[in-house]
Parts: C-alpha cells; sequence; structure tokens
C-alpha cells in the first residue's frame, strides 16, 4: 500500500507538521484496508520518539476536512475527561499533532490530506481477540467511548451518509447485481440470495430510532477488534484508535460490529469455512464488558436488539464485501483475486452460526 512513498518522501510529508528533533525512517504500519499509514522514527535528544503518519483516503471519505474536525472534537473531549478522572491513569487518547498553520491536519502538493499523531507505546491492537476477558476490556473500552462522549455539544459531521444504513447496503448490492461490470454474478447467485432472503428484518434498528426508542449517538462505527489499543502491563482497553468513523450513529453498530469482528477466531477472509463460527463465550465477554460501561446511558430497546445487531452488522458487511467484488475490487483493498468473495463468504458463515445461537444471546438478557 505505502511502496510509492521514498524516505526522502515521508521525510518531506511529516515535514507539514510541528514535530522536533531528527527524522531516522518511516516503515509501513498496520494492515488497513484503507489509508496509507507509515510509523516514524525521531531522534530527541538522543531518546527514540515515535509518531503515526497517515494519508487519509480521499477516494472513501471524500471531505478529509470534515473527518479531522470530527476526530480532533473527539479527542480533545475525551483528553478533558481523562484529565479530570485521575492524574495517573493510564487512559489515553490519540494526539493530533498541528501543521504549522496549526491546524490538525496538512495538505500536501497533490491535494492528499494527510494527519499525524503520538504512536502509543507499550499497547497493542490484536487482530483477533484471544480470551474472553480480552473481549469484556475491549468492549468495556468502546462502551467507555460512547459514555465519554455523551455530552459532547453539538453535532458531528456525517463524513459518511448512511454508513450503516442496511437497507440501503442491499439497493447498492442489487444496482450491483444490474450492472454486473465484471460479468460476477453467475459464481456469486448463493450468495446473493442469502442476503434477499434475510433483507425484511434489515431495517428494524432504523425504524427504532425512527420512533425514538433508540436514540442517535455519537459512535465510533469501525469497532474491530484491531481499533482499540490494550496495555501491555494491564491488559486493560487504553485509547480507542482509527477515528475515521467517529460521526452520529447507533450504539448498537457499534456493539454489533464488536461481536463480528471479535467473537470469529478465523481471518476475515478465511477460505477454510469450517474454521468461521461465532464463539459464545467471546460474545458474553462482549456483552458483559460493553453494558458494564455504557449500561447507564442505554435505553430498554438498545439493550434488547443487543444480540440482533452483531447478526446485523456481519451481514451487512459481507454485503458490502460482495457488492464490492461484483463492482470489480474498487473500494476494499484486495491483495489476491477473489479475496473480497472470500470476506463475504466468511461473513455469512458467521452469521448462520449467530442465528444458531439466538437463543443463547437472548438469555444473556435475563441474567
Amino acid at each position: 500500500m505505502a511502496a510509492p512513498y521514498s524516505q526522502q518522501e515521508i521525510r518531506r510529508l511529516i515535514g507539514m507538521f510541528e514535530v522536533y528533533g531528527d527524522f531516522l525512517v518511516g516503515t509501513p504500519f498496520g494492515n488497513g484496508n484503507v489509508n496509507d499509514t507509515f510509523q516514524l522514527t525521531f531522534d530527541q535528544g538522543g531518546v527514540r520518539l515515535h509518531y503515526i503518519l497517515q494519508r487519509i483516503n480521499s477516494n472513501v471519505f471524500k471531505e478529509p476536512v470534515k473527518v479531522m474536525e470530527n476526530v480532533a472534537r473527539v479527542t480533545g473531549h475525551i483528553l478533558k475527561k481523562i484529565r479530570a478522572a485521575h492524574a495517573e491513569t493510564r487512559k489515553r487518547t490519540i494526539r493530533l499533532l498541528n501543521a504549522h498553520d496549526g491546524r490538525p491536519f496538512a495538505i500536501d502538493d497533490r491535494g492528499n490530506c494527510w494527519r499525524a499523531y503520538v504512536f502509543i507505546e507499550h499497547a497493542r491492537a490484536y487482530e483477533v481477540l484471544e480470551t474472553p476477558e480480552q473481549a469484556f476490556c475491549a468492549a468495556q473500552g468502546f462502551g467507555e467511548f460512547q459514555a465519554q462522549l455523551a455530552d459532547l455539544k453539538g453535532r458531528l459531521h456525517e463524513t459518511i451518509p448512511d454508513f450503516h444504513n442496511t437497507p440501503k447496503r442491499i439497493a447498492q448490492l442489487e444496482a450491483a447485481i444490474k450492472a454486473d461490470p465484471c460479468n460476477r454474478v453467475k459464481e456469486v447467485e448463493r450468495e446473493i440470495e442469502f442476503v434477499l432472503s434475510r433483507q425484511d428484518e434489515c431495517g428494524r434498528l432504523l425504524e427504532l430510532n425512527k420512533s425514538g426508542d433508540i436514540p442517535e449517538r455519537i459512535t465510533h462505527n469501525d469497532t474491530k477488534a484491531n481499533n482499540i489499543l490494550i496495555d501491555d502491563l494491564t491488559g486493560e482497553a487504553v485509547c480507542v484508535i482509527d477515528l475515521d468513523t467517529v460521526m452520529p450513529g447507533l450504539s448498537l453498530y457499534d456493539f454489533g460490529d464488536m461481536v463480528r469482528s471479535g467473537t470469529n477466531p478465523a481471518e476475515e477472509d478465511e477460505l477454510d469455512l469450517n474454521k468461521v463460527g461465532m464463539r459464545f463465550d467471546m460474545y458474553q465477554g462482549f456483552y458483559e464488558g460493553f453494558v458494564k460501561a455504557a449500561g447507564d446511558i442505554l435505553t430498554p430497546a438498545e439493550l434488547e436488539n443487543l444480540p440482533f445487531s452483531g447478526k446485523l452488522i456481519t451481514l451487512e458487511i459481507g454485503t458490502r464485501f460482495l457488492t464490492d467484488y461484483l463492482a470489480g475490487d474498487v473500494y476494499f483493498k484486495t491483495r489476491r483475486p477473489k479475496q473480497n468473495l472470500d470476506r463475504c463468504r466468511t461473513q455469512f458463515k458467521l452469521v448462520e452460526s449467530m442465528e444458531a445461537q439466538m437463543n443463547r444471546m437472548k438469555a444473556l438478557l435475563q441474567a
């Protein structure tokens, strides 16, 4: 993803920001599907410090300045909460670096929007959570994130309209089926039927929002396991990261995507579908951690629909992978042919596993 950038170019790009010290090296960092990300090493008075430099993908985020305004508002608000709570807390938030004009982003000579922030040391993100205890901590971290932002005044920018609008995602799939630009529909008829046979229930959360039973909140909207950092020393969730999709949303979007991404022990593009399934003990960890942290702000309808939300978001993400495959792999980055189709099939197998365990999930509501 980052091969076009030489060390000289990285040095020039980070030079747009207020960083003190000597640039040593920049290396590609992480495995995100959207943005280009580098970890930078600086020498400051003989001490090695690290920063993150990231290009916001304007093909995905059409208004990157609004993305950064959201990120700056959210991180500033959380930082105030952290400082007020306890001077010695290990809780952290992303600390943006200002560009030389004072803004928390910079535009390069190609029109690309870049941001830089302090690298959070002694904490890491997990691609796959390994224990129910980790699931509990991650969910508690994301629940705290929602609770911390519950009193943020003013509405954030909706940087990707209808991001988790599942009926509209299905409509996009139907449009891709009709267009079939790559002549791929004939090989995915079973996957298409899987989605369409479940579309009647896909508007449930939106209807509850419309009725007022589920309120709009500030949500992360991409609560994968690797978007929260776990402290190496304490095992606690210490920082929510990847805030590009923070915007108005529903709390159940966040919980649902946690369940989708964190209960399945297999890779997101797993070829052996026998390895794919929802681990109930992991679901229970997510449920208990999220409710402990955010339960006081959740309405009865939000609590009641926690089990359903995992299935809905998993179906939605699988639908997006399928749509992108039909369109020619234009949104999600791929490293091999048919990777988006494999991602789709993994999600749909996970949906089936959730459906089989729905009664057990609902029983936790009564515990």
